[in-house]
């Protein structure tokens, strides 16, 4: 197994709903995610994601705060996620996302390596999504503007500044 190989890049992404998830503002965005998400499952370099009890992540907690949701899922390496991102129904999703979510100033998607094999839990994405606001892109949590090589990432320690939660 490669060095490259023994890792498997994790996503976060969060956003805040303009609105509930069953209202009909939200409609188009909620029926999309069943056939999204299985564009995803059967995309080349996709490994695994977050499922609640619905089959999608609709329904997990994120941040202790009913308006977020989430998104995370592994992938074999950025271009395989980068790949799948730009194109068909995603895209056409990421075209609209304005309709149904906030804009807001914090970061809101982070990545992060992790050892194949190792599914994240909620709570190191919430982590890594702090130490992004914090810290900005660093081995331990980036973008996919700001990416690093796969290694072992350790956070930078430090206090975490104030209003850093999702405020809009």
């Amino acid at each position: 197994m490669t060095a490259a190989a023994a890792f498997e890049l994790a996503q976060v992404n969060i956003a805040r709903l303009k609105a509930p998830l069953d209202s009909p503002q939200l409609k188009d965005f909620f029926d999309a995610l069943d056939p999204v998400n299985a564009d995803a499952d059967a995309a080349d370099g996709f490994v695994w994601r977050l499922q609640g009890d619905s089959g999608d992540a609709t329904d997990v907690a994120v941040f202790g705060d009913s308006w977020l949701i989430i998104n995370m899922s592994v992938w074999r390496n950025t271009d395989a996620l980068t790949a799948y991102m730009y194109q068909g129904r995603h895209r056409e999703m990421l075209a609209r996302r304005r309709e149904w979510f906030d804009r807001v100033q914090e970061a809101m998607v982070a990545l992060w390596w992790v050892p194949a094999g190792h599914r994240p839990t909620v709570a190191e994405a919430e982590s890594r999504l702090l130490h992004l606001r914090t810290h900005g892109p660093t081995p331990y949590a980036f973008t996919l503007r700001t990416s690093y090589p796969p290694q072992g990432a350790t956070p930078l320690l430090g206090e975490v500044p104030e209003g850093l939660g999702c405020s809009v």
